[in-house]
């Protein structure tokens, strides 16, 4: 089995993918290569969510600077305050019962 090194998140989620469907492909497990795969997969799995991480904390602190510039008179400067966050179904609830009016999405 070749050994990967993901530099970055889409390599990373390619390791997921293959070792998944390797997986997944198997009729019976190969041991020889289950700790590379899970060694990998581990390692992998760690950078998507460290890139994942900073991408949602990019976003929060982007967020936060719209709304003091919003508060502190930004909406002079063109500044608007996001949209607020689509409605999403509970499970259970029917399609109908969501109000599109405000955004909601029906899934």
């Amino acid at each position: 089995m070749k050994k990967t090194t993901p530099h970055n998140f889409r390599e990373a989620y390619g390791v997921l993918q293959r070792h998944a469907q390797t997986l997944r492909e198997q009729s019976e497990p190969n041991i020889d290569d289950l700790l590379t795969i899970v060694t990998e997969s581990v390692s992998a799995y760690q950078l998507c969510q460290q890139r994942i991480d900073a991408v949602e904390a990019a976003l929060q602190a982007a967020l936060q600077k719209v709304e003091v510039g919003a508060d502190a008179g930004g909406s002079d400067l063109g500044v608007q305050s996001p949209a607020p966050a689509p409605q999403r179904r509970t499970p259970g609830q029917r399609a109908a019962e969501v109000d599109f009016d405000d955004g909601g999405i029906p899934f």
